[in-house]
């Protein structure tokens, strides 16, 4: 089994703009995230949690420090190569970003064309599969318009998933859902995760589900910090 952390930053900084109007966004950022957990990144709005998991996810270029995703450095790595680890992370987001004129099943399978490997049979039973997982096998060839915000988040989360990624990326996935829905959004998430050992980063303000993390860390002005919110979480630190 991997004992390798999923994702290893060090004494990582970002900045916004040039010149004058260069704004730091993020300070000397260390964290580990190891595989299987599920870790929940809260803070206020522009704290710079978005912009640490868009650098997790290798949608944004590494200027200082060191970022690793599976053992594989982000900082001066090839454009190829970033491709090939953004295909084991899958991405969920506040919006679900379904493509309006494609079936759920369609929507899915896009995350699969990915993978060439796959026959269209392997395809097929896949998505068949992920979603009846999250509860819409009935569904499968509705179009967005025909489902509720929750269902379409629940498609999302099947797109996400259906891959088996190593590492789930989630950016306020429950923000425009109601409070049954939001749970059972994250309790389908956290299920798959644990069954795949896949390791989940979920950024949230959603006070609701905290307790399904194993660990949760804090953002403040760009720093990394202990969160105070569960006595037993893991102490993490950040030096500031």
């Amino acid at each position: 089994m991997n004992t390798l952390p999923v994702v290893s930053i060090q004494n990582l900084n970002h900045s916004f703009g040039e010149g004058q109007l260069q704004k730091q966004t993020l300070f000397d950022i260390n964290l580990e995230i190891n595989p299987g957990e599920i870790v929940l990144m809260t803070g206020p709005s522009g704290s710079g949690k978005t912009t640490l998991l868009t650098l997790i996810g290798a949608l944004r270029s590494i200027q200082e420090g060191s970022l690793k995703i599976l053992d594989q450095e982000l900082k001066g790595t090839q454009k190829n190569k970033l491709v090939q680890v953004r295909r084991d992370i899958g991405y969920i987001f506040q919006a679900h970003n379904l493509l309006k004129c494609l079936t759920a099943r369609q929507n899915v399978q896009m995350s699969l064309d990915l993978h060439s490997h796959l026959s269209d049979q392997e395809t097929n039973d896949k998505i068949e599969e992920i979603m009846e997982a999250v509860g819409l096998g009935d569904r499968i060839d509705y179009y967005p318009s025909s489902l509720s915000g929750g269902q379409k988040q629940r498609v999302a989360i099947a797109r996400a998933l259906v891959s088996q990624p190593k590492l789930i990326l989630a950016d306020e996935p429950t923000a425009a859902l109601d409070s049954k829905s939001g749970r059972d959004v994250v309790e389908i998430m956290r299920g798959l995760a644990k069954e795949q050992n896949s390791t989940i980063l979920l950024v949230t303000h959603d006070n609701r589900i905290l307790d399904i993390a194993d660990r949760i860390i804090h953002m403040e002005d760009g720093y990394l910090a202990q969160d105070t919110s569960t006595p037993t979480e893991t102490v993490l630190t950040v030096d500031s």
